[in-house]
């Protein structure tokens, strides 16, 4: 999919790109397969926030999503391709023989007509999702389960994939987009090729007021506060930190600071995305 520049008759429209939706279907959503999504604005249950700099945008309703993709051996045909503004990557709606619709994502080369089928004896072809113990060693997948039934969780958005490296002992050996190398259970659901929209990491903002329109409000640097406002601020002229680190407004590490702590999984890791 290509992108789309605009001729520079303003400072914003010069540094501005979008992706070229003209091979998307120009049709409304499938009713039955929105949900409302209500913005938080960064805020929690208690109403405080949680996450900075989150607030207005444009109005949006949710694309249910099939991750699971658990109807077997019935074949689907793919109705429309979609934009979602929830998402990276672009949707397909398909309609299963017996009636039913449903959205899934679109990966590279899905086009409106074809026929796509999950299962474990479904064939090696985009769009076709099987168990990880029935797909070839070396192929291309996206959509992946951690865990079986659970749903779709790895190399999920725009032009992501992950490569099958190995079976062995009930487990298969992932190489996700990140560089990471991971077993996973080899029951787990996984589709085949790549996610679709891949000249996305190419797309330029180009103004402020685009990405206020996507619900991000504007982020001030440390440095160039007050010091009671943050622990970065003060000083005359520009200043350098003043600690061993860059901290966040409350003192906390930032900024390379190891957060994880979900030990469990280690085991399932065989390398992690830095190499170690």
């Amino acid at each position: 999919m290509a992108i789309k520049n605009y001729k520079p008759t303003s400072p914003a429209r010069r540094n501005m790109s979008v992706t070229d939706y003209s091979v998307l279907s120009k049709v409304e959503p499938e009713k039955s397969l929105l949900a409302p999504l209500n913005k938080k604005s960064g805020r929690n249950s208690y109403g405080r926030i949680t996450v900075r700099h989150r607030g207005g945008g444009n109005r949006n309703k949710y694309r249910m999503i099939d991750f699971k993709r658990r109807k077997f051996d019935v074949e689907a045909t793919v109705k429309t391709l979609e934009y979602d503004p929830n998402r990276s990557a672009h949707i397909a709606l398909i309609e299963y023989t017996d009636g039913v619709k449903s959205y899934i994502i679109a990966p590279v080369g899905l086009k409106v007509g074809d026929k796509v089928v999950s299962g474990p004896s479904a064939d090696i072809k985009p769009g076709n999702a099987l168990p990880l113990v029935n797909i070839p060693v070396g192929t291309f997948v996206h959509n992946v389960e951690l865990y079986p039934g659970k749903g779709a969780q790895l190399a999920r958005s725009a032009g992501n994939m992950a490569q099958l490296m190995a079976k062995e002992n009930g487990l298969a050996l992932l190489r996700l987009p990140s560089g990471e190398l991971r077993n996973v259970p080899e029951t787990c659901m996984a589709t085949i090729g790549q996610v679709g929209n891949i000249d996305h990491e190419n797309v330029k903002i180009g103004k402020a007021g685009r990405k206020r329109n996507m619900g991000w409000r504007p982020t001030v640097r440390g440095s160039v506060m007050n010091p009671n406002d943050h622990p970065h601020g003060g000083g005359e002229g520009k200043s350098p930190v003043g600690r061993p680190g860059p901290v966040t407004p409350w003192g906390k590490p930032a900024l390379g600071y190891k957060t994880r702590k979900n030990t469990r999984s280690n085991k399932l890791i065989v390398r992690r995305r830095n190499g170690k």
